[in-house]
């Protein structure tokens, strides 16, 4: 059996990072398309739905990447 060596510091904050990077690019592109459909459509609720549901998405994207972290 081989042993893990424990991640350095810095490799953990990257990754945290990315993660973070991730998240805001996601909810950042949801609100420009939702905005987009609200401008093709003539409406005024699709941006808020679109990023709301950008919301919901980056923190799934976000928990199964740290559960995948811890084990």
């Amino acid at each position: 059996m081989s042993e893990k060596k424990p991640e350095s510091p810095l490799k953990s904050w990257a990754k945290f990072s990315t993660i973070a990077i991730q998240m805001g690019v996601t909810i950042w592109l949801g609100n420009l398309f939702g905005a987009w459909l609200d401008r093709k459509f003539e409406t005024e609720f699709l941006e808020p739905v679109v990023s709301l549901l950008a919301v919901f998405l980056s923190m799934y994207v976000i928990i199964r990447a740290v559960k995948s972290l811890n084990s």
